[in-house]
C-alpha cells in the first residue's frame, strides 16, 4: 500500500511529566506518514490534558479524547481504536518504555502483509527481577489455561491492521483483555524485536495489586478452565473426606481399646475441606462477577470531552 493513514492511539493517566518528551521523539517518527495522533485521558487529575490541548492547538493531527473518570487502560484503548481512522492502528503507552523509533518496522511488516505487528522486548533489564519473574509466570499460567496461545513477552504495544480494528471495536463484551482479544482474532502476525526501556517519569501505574487483577481478569475472560480446577479440588476434598470416614469406622470397630480421638485429624480435615470450598467460591464469583457486568450492559467510558476529533 503506496498511501495510507497511521493512526497512533496513546492512553495516559497522570502523565503530565511524559508529554513533552513523548512528542518530541514520537512526531520526527510519524512526519513521513500521513497520520493522526490520537491521546486518551483516563480521568487525569494533573495537567495531562492541558498539556496536550497545547499541542492540539497548534496541530490539528493531534487529537484528544477525555474520560469523565478513570475507566481503566484497556477500556482507554477501546475508545482509542473507536475513534481512530487509520488503515492500521499503532498503540503504545506515554512513558516511552517502547521506543516510538521502531514503529516504521512496524509498518514495513504491515505492508509485508501482517494484519497484527506484536512489538516484542527482547531485554528487560531495567525491570526489576520480581516484575520480570511474575510477567514470565503470568504468561505461563494464562496460556497453560487459556485456549487461545496468547504471545510471550508482548504488552499493548502493536500494530493493527483496520480489519482487525473492526473486529475490535465490534465485539460488545465488556471485560476487555485485548492482548487476548487481539490473539484470538487469528489474524496473519508478526513481530518488531526491541529492547525495553526505562520509564521516562513518573511511577508505574500496575503495582502488584494491579498486576494481579489484571492476571484474574485475562484468566477469566479467557478460560472457563479454573472452574473445572474448582470441579477437581471439590472431588479430591471429597475423597479425602470419605477415606477419613472408612479409616474412622474401620478404627472404631477392630481397635476400639487403642482407639484415642484428637483434634488433630478434625482440625486438618476442616481446614482442607474449607479452604477448598473459599477457593471454589471465590472462582466462581469471579465468573459471576463478569455475568452480572455483562447483563448491566452500562457503557464501557464515558466522554467528557473531544478536542481535534
Amino acid at each position: 500500500m503506496n498511501h495510507f493513514t497511521l493512526s497512533v492511539i496513546v492512553p495516559v493517566y497522570n502523565e503530565e511529566k511524559n508529554i513533552d518528551s513523548l512528542l518530541k521523539r514520537l512526531l520526527p517518527v510519524l512526519e513521513p506518514y500521513d497520520y493522526e495522533l490520537i491521546f486518551i485521558d483516563d480521568g487525569s487529575q494533573d495537567t495531562t490534558a492541558s498539556k496536550i490541548k497545547q499541542y492540539c492547538s497548534t496541530d490539528k493531527r493531534i487529537k484528544l479524547i477525555r474520560f469523565s473518570r478513570n475507566f481503566g487502560h484497556q477500556r482507554a484503548l477501546s475508545a482509542g481504536y473507536a475513534k481512530a481512522t487509520g488503515d492500521c492502528v499503532i498503540s503504545m503507552d506515554s512513558d516511552l518504555q517502547d521506543p516510538p523509533e521502531v514503529i516504521p518496522s512496524m509498518v514495513e511488516k504491515w505492508q509485508k502483509g501482517a494484519k497484527i505487528v506484536y512489538g516484542k522486548r527482547m531485554k528487560r533489564d531495567v525491570d526489576s527481577w520480581f516484575k520480570v519473574i511474575t510477567a514470565r509466570g503470568f504468561y505461563w499460567f494464562i496460556n497453560t489455561l487459556s485456549t487461545v496461545p496468547i504471545p510471550k513477552d508482548v504488552g499493548d504495544f502493536r500494530l493493527l491492521d483496520r480489519v482487525v480494528v473492526d473486529f475490535i471495536v465490534h465485539l460488545p463484551e465488556q471485560s476487555r483483555f485485548l492482548r487476548g482479544l487481539v490473539a484470538w482474532s487469528g489474524y496473519p502476525a508478526a513481530y518488531v524485536e526491541y529492547d525495553r526501556g526505562e520509564r521516562h517519569a513518573g511511577e508505574t501505574h500496575y503495582p502488584f495489586g494491579k498486576m494481579v487483577a489484571f492476571a484474574f481478569e485475562a484468566i477469566t475472560t479467557f478460560s472457563t478452565k479454573p472452574l473445572r480446577i474448582a470441579s477437581w479440588m471439590g472431588f479430591i476434598g471429597a475423597t479425602f473426606g470419605f477415606l477419613g470416614i472408612i479409616y474412622a469406622v474401620l478404627g472404631k470397630i477392630f481397635l476400639p481399646d487403642y482407639w484415642v480421638t484428637g483434634w488433630t485429624a478434625l482440625f486438618v480435615a476442616i481446614t482442607f475441606i474449607g479452604g477448598v470450598q473459599l477457593i471454589t467460591i471465590g472462582i466462581m464469583g469471579e465468573y459471576i462477577d463478569k455475568i452480572y457486568t455483562e447483563i448491566q450492559k452500562r457503557p464501557m467510558y464515558i466522554i467528557s470531552e473531544e478536542v481535534n476529533l
